[in-house]
C-alpha cells in the first residue's frame, strides 16, 4: 500500500507535478497556520518597503505541513530566485561553500532538514547567515591559509522536523522561527476543496470531511488520500464525481481507517494490547514484533498514536490507553508486564 506519512518527495515525475501543482503559490492561498502566516507577512512586508533581503526564517513542525510550500512562498512574494538543497546533500564544508558562492543578490536559499547538515558545514554558516562572508581554508598544516569570499545578501530558510537537533548558535542567527502546527479537519476540508477544483474532481461536502478526519492532521496526506479516491471514483465509472460511498471504498482498499490509522498503526496497537497486555513494553522489543526497525515505529508510528491518546512513554516503555483498547475492541486489563530495554 501507499505509505501516507512518507516524508520524502515522490519519484514519479507525474506525481511531483501533481505534488507542486497542488502548492499554493501565495500566503494569501495558503490554508491554515494562521500565527506563522501573519508574522511572515510581516516580515515580508518590512524587507520589502526597506529594499533588503528579508531575515534567515526558520521553520519546523512535523512532515507535510507546508514548510517547503512556505520557502517557495518567500522566494515568489519577495520576487526573489529560490535554490532548493538538504541537510544530507551537505556533507562537507566544501558543499556547502560551492552553494554559497554561487548564489545571486537577494536569492533565498532553502535547506530542508537542515538539522542533518555537517557540523562543519553548520559553523561555516554561522559566518555567512551573519556577516555573508565566508572563510576559505587553503592549504594543510602550518602552511594552511584562511581565505576570505564575501557572498552576495540572501536569505536562508531553513525547514527541520527536529528543532532540539540544531545548535543553539545555528538556531539563534534565525530572525524569525515558526513552528507548524497540526491541522483542524476543517482546516483540512478547505484544503481538499482547493485541491479538488485543481485536479479536476467534484467532492461533496461530507466526502471532503470524512477524506479530513482520516489525514492525521496532515495536508501532504490530505491531498494522497483525495487522489486515490478521485483514482478510484475514475477507474470505478463515477468519472469526475467522488461520492462519500467511493470515499470509503478507497480508503479502506488502502487501510486507512476511520481515524487515519493504517496497517502498521494497527499492527503496533495489537501487538501492544493483545501480545503484551498493554505494556510497559521497550521500543526494540515492540519492534521485532511486528518486524519493523525501532527507529520506524519511533519516527514514523509513535508520534501520532501519542498524540491521539493511543499510547504512553514511560520510563519502563509503552503502554496502551484505555482509548486504543476501544479501538482494537479489546477490554482492558491489569499490565503485568515489565519490559525494559529503552
Amino acid at each position: 500500500m501507499d505509505d501516507f506519512r512518507d516524508p520524502a518527495e515522490p519519484v514519479d515525475e507525474t506525481e511531483l507535478a501533481i505534488e507542486g501543482a497542488l502548492r499554493p503559490a501565495s500566503l494569501a492561498e495558503f490554508v491554515g497556520q494562521q500565527k506563522v502566516r501573519g508574522q511572515l507577512q510581516l516580515l515580508l512586508d518590512a524587507a520589502r518597503l526597506q529594499q533588503r533581503p528579508a531575515d534567515h526564517i526558520l521553520l519546523s513542525g512535523p512532515p507535510g505541513l507546508g514548510k517547503t510550500t512556505l520557502a517557495m512562498i518567500v522566494a515568489h512574494e519577495s520576487g526573489r530566485p529560490l535554490r532548493l538543497s538538504s541537510g544530507p546533500a551537505i556533507q562537507h564544508a566544501g558543499d556547502l561553500a560551492a552553494l554559497l558562492s554561487s548564489l545571486t543578490p537577494g536569492e533565498v536559499l532553502f535547506i530542508d532538514e537542515i538539522h542533518r547538515m555537517a557540523r562543519s558545514a553548520e559553523e561555516m554558516l554561522y559566518l555567512a547567515m551573519e556577516d555573508f562572508r565566508i572563510d576559505i581554508m587553503v592549504g594543510k598544516g602550518a602552511g594552511a591559509t584562511s581565505i576570505p569570499l564575501d557572498l552576495a545578501p540572501f536569505t536562508l530558510v531553513g525547514a527541520t522536523t527536529r528543532s532540539g537537533l540544531l545548535p543553539n548558535p545555528l538556531r539563534d542567527r534565525f530572525g524569525f522561527t515558526g513552528h507548524l502546527e497540526f491541522y483542524e479537519p476543517h482546516e483540512l476540508e478547505r484544503v481538499i476543496e482547493r485541491s479538488a477544483v485543481m485536479l479536476g474532481v467534484t467532492v461533496p461536502a461530507t466526502a471532503r470531511e470524512e477524506i479530513a478526519r482520516r489525514s492525521r492532521g496532515t495536508p501532504r496526506i490530505a491531498n494522497r488520500l483525495l487522489r486515490r479516491v478521485r483514482d478510484y471514483a475514475i477507474v470505478h465509472g463515477a468519472g469526475s464525481a467522488a461520492t462519500t460511498d467511493d470515499v470509503h471504498a478507497a480508503l479502506d482498499l488502502y487501510d486507512v481507517d476511520s481515524i487515519g490509522l493504517d496497517r502498521l498503526d494497527r499492527a503496533v496497537l495489537e501487538a501492544l494490547v493483545k501480545r503484551f497486555r498493554g505494556g510497559p513494553v521497550g521500543l526494540s522489543t515492540l519492534a521485532v514484533a511486528v518486524g519493523e526497525e525501532p527507529e520506524t515505529i519511533e519516527s514514523v508510528v509513535e508520534p501520532y498514536l501519542v498524540r491521539i491518546g493511543f499510547m504512553g512513554r514511560t520510563p519502563r516503555g509503552r503502554i496502551a490507553t484505555p482509548p486504543a483498547y476501544a479501538h482494537v475492541g479489546v477490554q482492558p486489563v491489569d499490565s503485568v508486564l515489565g519490559f525494559d530495554d529503552l
